[in-house]
């Protein structure tokens, strides 16, 4: 089948045109026009996993019980640095490729059961973080605008940049126009952005406040400079950490957090809220911004933050807020004066890198193994927590916290039950399990002959 490359093109009717809401269908029939037509759905449930250097999609009829592996099963594809899941209808491999353009590619449920790719795949600019909305993948992340836009120095500013994926035409395009991500907040830094959940048609986006750059040091006469010493006097540091000389690196403000709120997939003249409550909402790993703003099946958006600026070396950069949440009430845009939860207390003095919504209004949280002002902390333990009730309660059932070597990518989720992929250290080959969100118990499912697994959810074929 002949594939075709699409890179970045700017399309007015694929950024402007109104979409169809997405959302999560695990219905059992097949409905069309509003009329259920009593035909049971064809559907399989989906395994990406490696061995070695190769990457394998996987089906199965079942997370819950048996062994597959990718001998006569499924399809062989490159890895991908996340797998998402649109409406159970399409599998979007996305791939970072170490900051440079990365091909992505597309799969889908044929009528006989079996996985196939797309036509298109696409080269995505470099994304620290994304999100879906309506029929969109996008991606994004911050980088130096052009040269025509330099201060007198020859400083840079900062901007977004931003790849949409429209799932239904197999269109990408990217945004032409320059969103300027510096001082955005009004205190003379830049930003990126964290993640992009959906409520009311309007987009929610935790703002991560990355410090001064170059250009934001120099601007206004310097007077976004709150401490001269933390400005670099020489380039340093490596990958995501790399600085240069000039620049003051990571935020002045670390006890205070921002959502942005977008009118549309545009993300431009946002409604941008704060709350003194938590510091900024996004776990981190190197590059990449982990989401932490998400809503619920009611629209009530929670903000969660790991209060990872806890780890700073600097103390005026270290936050003194602990890990927790905040929440922004279905149709307002505000946050919920009533409302906070302290994830430390209830944690036992635990933070977490990723979150995840698994149903009604409970959360998944990947939890760090000691609190973020030690060192060596590792996120090898799992957690349900519920927003409505602030109850948090560890996952019992899954593997000892040390012989755990890794988990998938992101949950599937089947009304208040949570199945994800955990690899282990002791020789056996990974395993789904399922986690009942109510109990906050797992039970061992399928296992997996590979070495590792990086994403598991549901493919529905559409006809």
């Amino acid at each position: 089948m002949k594939k075709f490359l699409l890179k970045g093109f700017l399309s007015a009717f694929v950024l402007g045109s109104v979409l169809a809401s997405c959302s999560s269908d695990d219905s059992s029939t097949v409905t069309e026009g509003g009329v259920d037509n009593n035909t049971p759905e064809l559907s399989k449930y989906i395994i990406s996993g490696a061995v070695g250097d190769a990457n394998y999609v996987m089906t199965t009829d079942s997370f819950t019980e048996g062994e597959i592996s990718p001998v006569n099963n499924g399809l062989t594809t490159e890895s991908g640095t996340y797998w998402i899941y649109w409406n159970n209808q399409y599998l979007y491999r996305l791939a970072y490729n170490q900051g440079n353009a990365g091909i992505s590619s597309s799969y889908a449920l044929n009528a006989n059961g079996k996985v196939f790719e797309r036509d298109f795949t696409y080269e995505i600019k470099r994304f620290t973080s994304y999100g879906v909305y309506k029929n969109y993948i996008i991606t994004t992340s911050t980088g130096d605008l052009s040269t025509d836009l330099a201060d007198s120095n020859g400083y840079l500013p900062k901007g977004f940049n931003f790849s949409y994926l429209n799932v239904e035409t197999e269109t990408m395009s990217t945004n032409s126009n320059v969103i300027k991500s510096e001082n955005y907040l009004g205190n003379g830094e830049y930003v990126t952005l964290s993640g992009l959940t959906e409520s009311n048609n309007k987009i929610f986006s935790g703002v991560v406040p990355m410090g001064l750059s170059q250009f934001g040091v120099k601007a206004n006469n310097g007077s976004y400079v709150i401490y001269p010493e933390l400005v670099k006097t020489e380039d340093g540091g490596s990958n995501s950490s790399s600085y240069k000389k000039g620049e003051l690196q990571w935020t002045q403000y670390p006890n205070e957090a921002w959502v942005a709120i977008y009118n549309d997939q545009t993300l431009t003249n946002p409604k941008l809220i704060k709350t003194d409550k938590i510091s900024y909402p996004a776990g981190r790993f190197k590059s990449q911004y982990y989401q932490t703003t998400w809503a619920t099946a009611n629209g009530d958006v929670y903000v969660f933050s790991p209060s990872f600026a806890k780890t700073m070396s600097a103390d005026v950069q270290k936050t003194t807020l602990p890990a927790g949440v905040v929440r922004i009430k279905s149709g307002t845009e505000t946050f919920d004066a009533s409302y906070y939860a302290n994830l430390e207390a209830l944690s036992g003095g635990k933070s977490f890198l990723r979150c995840w919504p698994i149903g009604d209004d409970y959360f998944l949280m990947l939890m760090y193994d000691r609190p973020l002002t030690e060192t060596g902390y590792t996120a090898n333990k799992l957690a349900i927590f519920k927003a409505g009730d602030k109850t948090f309660n560890y996952v019992t059932g899954i593997p000892a916290a040390d012989l755990i070597a890794g988990f998938g990518n992101t949950p599937h989720v089947e009304g208040t039950n949570a199945y994800i992929a955990i690899s282990t250290t002791d020789g056996n080959i990974p395993a789904v399990y399922k986690i009942d969100a109510k109990t906050a118990v797992a039970t061992k499912g399928v296992s997996v002959n590979t070495e590792s697994v990086s994403g598991i959810g549901k493919l529905i074929y559409k006809k």
